[in-house]
């Protein structure tokens, strides 16, 4: 039971920091083997859509942070995405690391092209969070969906989505007892799910 958690923050140490945190302490308290990745450590180009994937079944185009995350996203049996809300949507971080999953799939050449997923040979799980400042649920905009639809056609079933409110100051979520045990308790669902429990 390997989860690997994506922090989508350029702040290595904030909310999304702690809160994914909290959310691989439920999975590693339930015996799941946990990691984590701040891709504010990493240079990750955005996808141009040159298709070379296609044919090398990898991202070719560019060595960067993928290049290194790459092995770890397809051995692990599940994802932690977490994102701050950056104008409605996820930060441009977090954009490129998913628009970048696309290598994993392979494609039909009849037109519309058929596809399928090389991440879809096992039944991989996924846990997303949204962080936002604002209190109204419609201030995160689209984060949670962008989070959260790329992931089911590669073969992702997620387990749980949590909207974050309220939270704007850097580690102000650790004083928020009840969001902390909501990130808890998704990792503790994101282990049963993988368990099969």
């Amino acid at each position: 039971m390997k989860v690997l958690g994506i922090s989508g923050s350029p702040r290595s140490r904030g909310n999304t920091a702690r809160l994914l945190a909290e959310v691989l302490r439920g999975v590693s308290d339930a015996g799941g083997e946990v990691s984590a990745v701040s891709l504010s450590g990493y240079v990750i180009a955005g996808c141009v859509g040159c298709e070379r994937c296609r044919r090398d079944l990898t991202c070719t185009r560019f060595n960067d942070g993928m290049t290194l995350l790459y092995p770890r996203i397809a051995e692990a049996d599940a994802l932690v995405l977490g994102s701050p809300v950056y104008h409605y949507n996820v930060t441009s971080q977090m954009k490129a690391f998913i628009d970048r999953l696309y290598a994993f799939y392979d494609f039909t050449d009849e037109r519309p092209r058929g596809y399928s997923s090389r991440l879809a040979d096992r039944k991989r799980k996924a846990v997303v969070f949204a962080v936002g400042e604002q209190a109204d649920a419609a201030d995160l905009g689209v984060a949670l969906e962008a989070l959260s639809l790329p992931l089911r056609p590669l073969g992702y079933e997620v387990v749980a989505e949590l909207p974050v409110l309220s939270c704007f100051e850097p580690g102000i979520v650790g004083e928020r007892e009840e969001v902390l045990e909501q990130a808890y308790r998704c990792g503790r669902d994101l282990a049963a799910a993988l368990s099969g429990a």
